[in-house]
């Protein structure tokens, strides 16, 4: 009676694919794990405001604010410009920033931006982290509330 004998091709598939689900599944779980997927830790709040969200951005855009911003990386300076639907600057405007990884759970960085006249507002920043940004950018002038975010590269 003669033994079976198992070849090594047939193996060798058989470990090959078990080494890639192994590692599928290893990336599966550290992908699920360290990212929820949410921007906002209260997102089904903001989901059932969403109308009057809606309403108030437009409110917003009616006001034809416009926000500039610029970034000097060698003197790791945030600038920012503010004029009005005319272009003129908007004077008399208080800014607030923060700083958000939009791909982190990082808590934001508060910018504290310093009122140089004409609309214009600047700050030096220590980033803890080069890369993507987002600006979250709240204005008020004369009553008025603007708020916008951009998305800039900080390097």
């Amino acid at each position: 009676m003669s033994f079976l004998r198992i070849h090594p091709i047939p193996l060798t598939f058989i470990a090959g694919f078990a080494v890639v689900f192994a590692v599928n599944g290893i990336m599966m779980w550290l992908a699920i794990d360290s990212f929820s997927g949410l921007y906002s830790n209260h997102a089904r709040d903001h989901g059932v405001a969403y109308n009057r969200v809606i309403a108030e951005q437009k409110a917003r855009d009616g006001l034809g604010w416009k926000v500039a911003t610029s970034w000097q990386p060698e003197s790791q300076r945030l600038g920012l410009s503010l004029a009005n639907a005319d272009g003129s600057p908007l004077a008399g405007a208080r800014v607030s920033v923060e700083l958000v990884r939009p791909a982190e759970r990082r808590a934001p960085v508060d910018v504290h931006l310093t009122n140089l006249g004409d609309g214009q507002f600047g700050a030096r920043i220590d980033l803890p982290m080069r890369g993507s940004w987002d600006l979250d950018i709240a204005v008020e002038s004369n009553g008025q509330h603007y708020a916008v975010t951009k998305r800039v590269f900080l390097q």
